[in-house]
């Protein structure tokens, strides 16, 4: 892309708003691969021209003639190729960095800006009134759900103790979730590590932008997932799948940790902004043909969870500037909380193209015989956790304090009212 599609990468980055700081990238990355290709050609010259003085030093030596001056000229191509070979390996480095630093190309029907230019492109159910609404944190105290001081006093802020009932409905959500994605929508259950290594991360995109905002071990080489897509997208790293056998579906439920949460300073109390959460993830495996309409479908799924949930959410379309770094277009689902007044975010559902696919060398084969292309990977949260208690706490509560659990996570949870 950089090579023969540099304008449309060049005008990629400007609607993200970031022209002024990837472009030049781009720049010293076009120079970079011009030298490359330089340094390439005389390397090959000059391996030539060696293995042509080799020969007719044997062909001297056989004559019984001198060839001292042949021996000294190939020993000092030798010594050219080594050096431009040692160039070729550091400018190799620096071109590969660069690349990982480009963020994906947003798809044309993506519109330019930044958050303020999202758009709501669809509503569902009617946002409760907040008037004498609590917000979840105190209804969860007064009913026992959420121990906050003692989740902070073993791990620290931003780190979350359920207790009791508080427990038990977010076991009964995650039933339900995994359920649903499994038995009526399709997706193969998977359960995977909550570690992986960085070539893991490094294909998903995580890294090396966002090495900083990652929980490591570093001793081992291996860092904590920050969503289940990371190992779920990566169990075809490096293999090429069948094209018959498209699309395919996976769920995993699992936790999930990330240390920017609450770096703005803003919405850190209760469940808005933690460390570690719980989530369901979905990720989709497709053709390049058939991805937006898979997007579409994975979305759907998403939604289908808030509507048998009963909780009023509305679908944006995020704007080039707000749109993740690997994603080509997001949607993200927002859920209403009336007890603080917001619209949360409780699903990005993504399209990245052949971004990630590129990174970590997902193929398919289309037919038998036919040369193998890259997949479209499709992911999205079905549903993040938190979020959507806080949203549950805070939509079904009762005037005399109690809460009452939704009728589709009763079989679960064991009761219709947590008083």
């Amino acid at each position: 892309m950089v090579r023969e599609q540099a304008g449309t990468l060049r005008e990629g980055v400007r609607r993200r708003g970031s022209l002024d700081k990837h472009g030049p990238l781009i720049e010293r990355a076009e120079r970079l691969d011009r030298d490359r290709r330089l340094t390439i050609q005389a390397v090959e010259e000059r391996k030539a021209a060696r293995n042509a003085a080799s020969q007719e030093v044997a062909r001297r030596k056989k004559a019984g003639e001198n060839a001292d001056d042949l021996v000294a000229s190939a020993r000092a191509l030798g010594g050219e190729i080594a050096r431009l070979e040692a160039e070729l390996a550091a400018s190799q480095g620096e071109f590969d960095a660069i690349l990982y630093e480009l963020p994906n190309v947003t798809l044309p029907e993506v519109p330019e800006g930044d958050a303020t230019a999202n758009v709501v492109v669809s509503t569902w159910g009617e946002p409760r009134a907040a008037l004498s609404v609590k917000p979840h944190w105190e209804v969860a105290e007064t009913l026992g759900l959420l121990d906050l001081p003692r989740g902070a006093k073993i791990s620290g802020s931003g780190f979350i103790v359920y207790r009791g009932r508080g427990a038990r409905l977010q076991r009964a959500l995650m039933n339900f979730c995994v359920d649903l994605h499994t038995r009526e929508f399709g997706y193969e259950e998977t359960q995977v590590p909550l570690f992986v290594n960085r070539d893991a991360m490094t294909g998903t995109g995580q890294l090396p932008k966002f090495e900083e905002d990652m929980y490591a071990l570093r001793d081992d080489a291996l860092f904590a997932i920050p969503t289940a897509e990371v190992p779920v997208t990566n169990l075809f790293r490096e293999e090429i799948l069948d094209g018959a056998k498209l699309p395919l579906a996976l769920t995993a439920f699992s936790a999930c940790f990330r240390r920017e949460a609450g770096s703005a300073g803003k919405d850190t109390r209760g469940l808005l902004r933690v460390h570690q959460f719980d989530k369901v993830e979905l990720v989709r495996f497709t053709a390049p043909e058939d991805s937006p309409a898979q997007h579409e479908l994975l979305t759907t799924h998403a939604e289908q969870v808030l509507q048998r949930l009963g909780l009023p959410h509305r679908r944006v379309l995020l704007a080039a500037g707000d749109t993740g770094f690997s994603s080509a277009k997001t949607y993200d689902l927002e859920a209403f909380a009336p007890g603080v007044g917001q619209w949360l975010e409780v699903s990005s559902c993504s399209n990245f193209g052949e971004f990630q696919a590129r990174r970590a060398n997902i193929r398919y084969r289309p037919a038998p015989g036919e040369k193998p292309r890259h997949v479209h990977t499709l992911n999205g949260s079905g549903l993040g956790f938190p979020r959507t208690l806080a949203a549950i706490l805070e939509h079904y509560q009762n005037a005399d304090g109690s809460v009452t659990v939704p009728e589709v996570l009763r079989p679960y949870f064991g009761a219709d009212v947590i008083r």
